[in-house]
């Protein structure tokens, strides 16, 4: 991932909203969650959803698709993956006991067990 697309992905990731609507949409999974359902758990306006969802989409962090009359919202788990791979990369000045709590959250992560 490149510097500019971190920001872009970190940039619509701050801001509460937003963010409430991605972990939504992570902790979802695969068959993601249809826009009336986001408005209804995040108690959010239609208009304001739209906006989000519209930034997030344009940050690469989520896709869409139809089904029926409703617009499914999923999390891009690759363009998560990339977003914490930079954020990761060079880390720690040669001390990786730095990062060992980091990586016991994600041998935690449940989404991340098989299957």
């Amino acid at each position: 991932m490149e510097l500019k697309a971190a920001t872009v992905s970190l940039s619509a990731l701050g801001h509460e909203g937003r963010l409430a609507i991605f972990r939504l949409l992570v902790q979802a999974g695969p068959p993601g969650v249809a826009a009336g359902e986001i408005a209804r758990r995040l108690a959010m306006v239609p208009n304001t959803l739209s906006a989000n969802l519209n930034i997030l989409s344009h940050a690469g962090l989520i896709g869409a698709r139809r089904e029926g009359r409703s617009i499914i919202y999923t999390a891009d788990y690759a363009a998560m993956s990339g977003l914490l791979g930079f954020l990761m990369e060079d880390c720690c000045g040669g001390a990786p006991e730095i990062c060992a709590p980091l990586e016991g959250l994600i041998a935690r992560a449940t989404c991340c067990e098989a299957q």
